[in-house]
């Protein structure tokens, strides 16, 4: 099943590519707020399939203004950091023996198109496989975590890396969650709609220059042991978001290092949900 935030309404994409209004085709049911189906995750799985009989115009026909994030309002939001070992080596880490965690705030998330306004400092870009919460619980075991799971999108961990690096300790929170620095999008897609949800590609390119190439395969920690190990600690509830960390190539790695600019289009590509494109600009306001 593929869903889509399209004009602040649940949206499913059928497998002609065409899209169905949920609430309305179900007469009301479900509320137009994509948020809210992930407390309902297993009904809507129940309908899905009389969902996909129905007819819709295309989803080529929507325009990109009317995408927007598919869990636009979680209540826990989760990042993983050094996720890939190549990039805890551009890092010059040492890949970590558990999991590294921070959030991004909530409102730090934002569509998959559109402006993203760079504050002061180093703006860096990180690709990432998001995945959302359908089926919460605590303790859940890996074996079993993704039938916890909602469906996975892309999304981007954008970072102020001097923010990031000031102070006796790392702000990574702080710096990762500017105004439009969790995009997510433009669709969610649930694991069974891939061959193998253990490995699927990830991309990032700016200005037509691909930064990064990387498949999910290469996690220290899979999605599985991901929620696994965060679910000891704290319940996981339905709607929640985690990005799962980023492949090498961001931009803090390279020599010499090089950071997002006024200008700069931002294109970030994951298989089998598609891509975001974002325009860079100054703030108007320092």
């Amino acid at each position: 099943m593929r869903l889509a935030n399209i004009s602040n309404r649940l949206t499913l994409i059928t497998a002609d590519n065409e899209i169905v209004d949920v609430p309305q085709e179900t007469r009301g049911r479900f509320s137009p707020r994509i948020q809210d189906c992930y407390d309902r995750w297993d009904e809507l799985l129940e309908v899905a399939p009389a969902l996909q009989g129905a007819s819709g115009k295309p989803l080529a026909d929507v325009a990109l203004h009317e995408f927007g994030n598919p869990a636009p309002h979680p209540r826990q939001v989760f990042a993983i950091g050094l996720n890939y070992a190549d990039h805890a080596a551009e890092a010059s880490l040492a890949v970590p023996e558990d999991l590294t965690v921070f959030t991004k705030f909530v409102t730090s998330l934002a569509g998959p198109y559109g402006t993203i306004s760079l504050p002061p400092g180093t703006v860096d870009w990180e690709v990432e496989l998001v995945a959302v919460i359908g089926r919460g619980g605590r303790h859940i075991p890996a074996g079993r975590a993704w039938s916890h799971v909602a469906g996975v999108s892309v999304g981007q961990d954008l970072s102020e890396r001097t923010m990031q690096a000031a102070g006796p300790a790392p702000q990574y929170s702080l710096a990762k969650s500017f105004p439009g620095f969790g995009p997510i999008g433009p669709l969610l897609v649930t694991p069974d709609e891939f061959e193998d949800p253990d490995n699927i590609e990830l991309c990032c390119a700016i200005n037509g220059e691909q930064v990064q190439k990387g498949s999910t395969s290469d996690m220290v920690f899979p999605v599985p042991e991901i929620i696994a190990r965060l679910s000891r600690t704290t319940p996981l509830l339905p709607g929640d978001v985690i990005f799962t960390g980023t492949p090498p190539g961001v931009g803090v790695g390279r020599v010499p290092r090089r950071f997002l600019a006024p200008g700069d289009e931002l294109v970030t590509y994951m298989r089998g949900v598609g891509e975001m494109r974002h325009r860079i600009q100054a703030t108007e306001h320092q």
